[in-house]
């Protein structure tokens, strides 16, 4: 009884083959789910990044927005402080984009500001940042710029920004910008220094404004 129990080795023998085979099978298959699964990670990695830097970005200009701006401002006072590095922060306002756009429309003011980007990215060096921060206010982030450099660079812009000319309906209109200047260095904040840069350029608009009235009566007189 015992022996027609027993069974056979060559049957365990093949048991054991056909046992072995069929997680082969399932480990195939499982292969082919880590990849799909690498494939669909890698994917939607890739779209999350295209989303941040697309919320990073000022979709009229494709230069950084004011989120985009700031982030690069905080990791550069980061840069300045960890290795004794210095910079400049130059905030730029467009004098008279709101009488452009009530006058001409949009699509004229749009013109202005693509127009404007386009001189301050062209003069500024690869590892500068310039941003839109809003409406008609560019910044702009310079590395290793004294204090006499970055005011002079300001003025230039200014002067570029000056000599630009549109025709809108017939008319020749010109915008014009004002810009002030924020140092960075190894005690500087992001919000302080953006603050600081403001204040410069409003006091740099008013002084405009004044030269302006001036030349306005020495050419009446």
């Amino acid at each position: 009884m015992k022996n027609r129990d027993r069974v056979p080795a060559k049957a365990v023998l093949r048991r054991r083959k056909a046992g072995a085979a069929r997680p082969r099978k399932a480990a195939s298959g499982d292969k082919a789910t880590i990849r799909r699964l690498r494939a669909e990670l890698k994917e939607a990695l890739k779209r999350i990044e295209e989303l941040q830097a697309s919320a990073d970005t000022d979709f009229l200009l494709a230069i950084p927005n004011r989120r985009g701006f700031e982030h690069g401002l905080q990791r550069a006072i980061a840069y300045i402080k960890r290795y004794q590095a210095s910079g400049a922060l130059i905030l730029l306002d467009v004098d008279r984009l709101k009488p452009i756009n009530d006058a001409f429309g949009h699509a004229a003011g749009d013109q202005v500001l693509k127009a404007i980007s386009e001189v301050l990215t062209r003069q500024v060096r690869a590892s500068d940042v310039v941003g839109r921060l809003g409406g008609d206010e560019f910044a702009l982030l310079l590395w290793n710029l004294s204090e006499t450099d970055a005011k002079a660079k300001a003025a230039m812009l200014e002067a570029e920004i000056d000599r630009l000319t549109f025709v809108f309906d017939g008319q020749s209109i010109s915008a014009g910008a004002s810009a002030g200047v924020a140092i960075l260095n190894s005690h500087s904040e992001a919000g302080r220094a953006l603050e600081e840069a403001d204040s410069a350029m409003y006091v740099r608009k008013a002084q405009r404004r004044h030269e302006a009235n001036d030349s306005v009566t020495a050419n009446a007189g």
